[in-house]
Parts: C-alpha cells; structure tokens; sequence
C-alpha cells in the first residue's frame, strides 16, 4: 500500500484527443504539490489504463478530455470496477459541457475540474480524495 501521506495520481488521456498541454500542466502541479504522478502520453486504451493503476496501486486517476474523449470516461469505470479497483478515484478535467457533466458524476467520477480551475483547488482535492481511497482500502 501507499505511504499514507503521499498521494499517488494517474494522469492520462483516453482515447484519440492528443492535445496534452493540459495534462502536462496539471501533471506537473500535482507534483509540485508534493504527490507522486504517473504521467502518459496521450493515446490511451481503457484496458492499458486500467492495468496500469492496477500495477502501480494508484489512489486517483486524473483524466483530461479536449475533444469528447471524457464521453468514454463510463466505460473507464465500470473497467476498474471489473478489474477490482472501484476504490480508485476518478476526476475529469478539460472542455466537459455542462450538460454532459452529470453522465460522467452518475458514471463515479468524483469531481469534473473546467479550464480555469486553480491549481490549489485541483491539489486540494486529489488529496482529499486520496486520503478517503485509502481509508476505505483500510476499512475494507
């Protein structure tokens, strides 16, 4: 398991948006915030995605979608929940129309972050949602 006070963070994009600035960006924020980032490039399958935080024990995955890649964020989930891993957190950030946020909140994603979101704002709350991962992972 995790140290308890180091976050671990998965940050990807799915699918075929390659347009990762912004990935880049809040890859390096989370870092500088003091957790520990798996960065990917962009181009990821959902199946490598979630093999990849089955092998690296992550609490959160941190997706971003610029061109309706987060429209495949469910089927994301319901792949970890199959895999045994309905305990990582999952939190979407980049262009999600408001009227599309609520399929990905239905879906189990924590939190949808929109451009403009503060980076303190986007930290704080990975570590708070990594800290309740693992106390369920403890609990269970």
């Amino acid at each position: 398991m995790n140290d308890k006070l180091i976050p671990k963070v998965l940050v990807t994009k799915l699918g075929f948006d390659g347009h990762d600035r912004g990935s880049r960006v809040v890859a390096a924020g989370l870092r500088d915030a003091g957790m520990e980032v798996i960065y990917t490039p962009p181009w990821q399958e959902i199946a490598t995605v979630v093999k990849l935080a089955m092998e690296e024990d992550v609490d959160v995955i941190g997706i971003s979608s610029l061109a309706t890649d987060h429209l495949i964020v469910p089927k994301l989930m319901a792949a970890l929940r199959e895999a045994g891993l309905g305990d990582v957190a999952v939190v979407v950030g980049g262009i999600v129309p408001d009227d599309e946020e609520q399929s990905l909140l239905d879906a189990g994603v924590a939190r949808v972050f929109h451009p403009g979101s503060a980076m303190a704002d986007i930290a704080a709350f990975v570590r708070v949602l990594a800290a309740d991962v693992r106390a369920r992972r403890v609990a269970a």
